[in-house]
């Protein structure tokens, strides 16, 4: 007799233009709805219910993931690169953990931890915004600790708790690429891409650091558009011992060719549009 067995899934997609965010919808395709499609083509899995498929989180259109979790029951021997042979490449299964019937991707999380990419080299950035690095550090110190993210998410009239724990804020600076790092046990919808957008702001000098400060009186909800959704990524999820996961070489390896091959198509486009912008058009 087959025993069945709860698994916790680590993987990656891709935020491209033919999914409509993480989540499964009904009238648009998404990240979601490929992984259950694919699970139910190779005899994974007959449905999201019986199987108890479930996501540790949801991102909105265009923001990827590298480390994004999530669990289901299956009798069947687990194989990721079977699963990853339905899949685009822009989504990939990578790592697994065999898991108790009673262990949650979403609650038992115990650390959810973002990437924000800034989509501009710094170089360009100080040329053409003045931006200040120093100002932008400090209020990345500042969001450490618990507070209110009212006015640093989307509004959300059913939402009754609005404060959270940020463990861990850090600007990076590496070579000419900025971007910060955000570490918690959970967050609000939007809530990394609107602290990124304040964060620019009082960089370029739009808003004093006072200004900023006022963002957490709750007294009044602010609205604003968020940063770009193409420059964050759901870098991983954390949980405790017992789970325990492991790593697959060959789902790794589809994976590295993958990201090899779109790295060399995008430094060929760079270079092709530099090369044509510094073309003598006299």
């Amino acid at each position: 007799m087959t025993i069945e067995r709860k698994y916790f899934i680590k993987y990656y997609y891709i935020g491209v233009d033919g999914f409509y965010g993480s989540q499964r919808q009904t009238n648009h395709p998404s990240i979601e709805e490929s992984i259950v499609n694919a699970l139910k083509i190779k005899n994974y899995i007959k449905d999201t219910k019986s199987s108890e498929f479930r996501s540790a989180s949801r991102t909105d259109r265009y923001v990827s993931a590298r480390g994004a979790v999530f669990s289901f029951k299956i009798k069947k021997n687990l194989v990721l690169m079977e699963i990853n042979s339905a899949l685009p490449k822009e989504i990939g299964l990578w790592s697994y953990a065999m898991v108790p019937n009673d262990y949650s991707p979403r609650f038992n999380a115990i650390q959810r931890h973002y990437k924000y990419i800034f989509p501009y080299p710094i170089s360009y950035l100080k040329k053409n915004y003045s931006i200040d690095l120093d100002i932008m550090k400090n209020a990345c110190e500042y969001l450490k600790g618990v507070h209110n993210f009212k006015n640093f998410s989307k509004r959300n009239k059913e939402l009754t708790k609005e404060t959270r724990e940020m463990k861990y804020v850090k600007l990076n600076v590496n070579d000419d690429v900025l971007s910060i790092d955000f570490k918690s046990q959970g967050f609000l919808r939007q809530q990394i891409r609107r602290i990124i957008k304040k964060i620019f702001e009082l960089g370029n000098g739009e808003i004093t650091f006072n200004d900023f400060i006022d963002l957490f009186d709750t007294q009044e909800y602010i609205s604003y558009e968020p940063a770009d959704p193409r420059g964050l990524i759901l870098w991983d999820i954390e949980y405790d011992l017992n789970v325990k996961f492991i790593v697959d070489e060959k789902s790794i390896n589809r994976l590295n060719q993958y990201f090899h091959f779109q790295k060399y198509d995008y430094w060929l486009n760079y270079n092709l549009f530099n090369m044509m912008q510094k073309y003598d058009f006299s």
